[in-house]
């Protein structure tokens, strides 16, 4: 039969529990504080230069601290032909850094989404968004800032 001291039985468990609360954060539901996502509201005003419009989205991603990119955004009113992430100053436009997939009214992160290092630290900073282009607003027609 084999012995288990007390002690490593604890330093297991110890082990087991800390890698299990590793992933927690990235298993909570997008609405749960401290889930790690990051919401984001798009519209019209928010676009460089701003557009009148009735459309809106709003949605969640997330960004790992390896730069991995999951998440979402849905737009009600809005005939979007494309979505993106693109890297960018609240006011400012900037380069487009992750092309969203489109099914319906929503633009998913695809799988495999990754932010460069200078990307990662550009989202950190507040510096990302993303918004939905249309036929009519080719350079976008909603927009939200991406704020971690």
């Amino acid at each position: 039969m084999m012995k288990i001291s007390i002690k490593k039985l604890l330093a297991v468990l110890a082990t087991v529990a800390l890698g299990a609360c590793a992933n927690v954060q990235t298993m909570m539901p997008d609405w749960m504080p401290g889930s790690g996502a990051t919401r984001v509201t798009l519209s019209g005003a928010n676009e460089v230069p701003p557009v009148t419009t009735s459309g809106s989205g709003s949605g969640n991603f997330r960004v790992g601290p390896d730069g991995a990119v999951s998440g979402s955004v849905t737009t009600t009113g809005v005939p979007g032909t494309a979505a993106h992430i693109h890297q960018g100053a609240k006011g400012q436009n900037g380069p487009v850094i992750v092309p969203l997939t489109k099914n319906g009214d929503t633009y998913i992160a695809p799988t495999g989404a990754k932010l460069t290092a200078a990307q990662l630290q550009a989202f950190k900073s507040g510096n990302t968004y993303v918004n939905v282009h249309t036929s009519q607003h080719k350079g976008g027609e909603v927009r939200g800032q991406l704020e971690p």
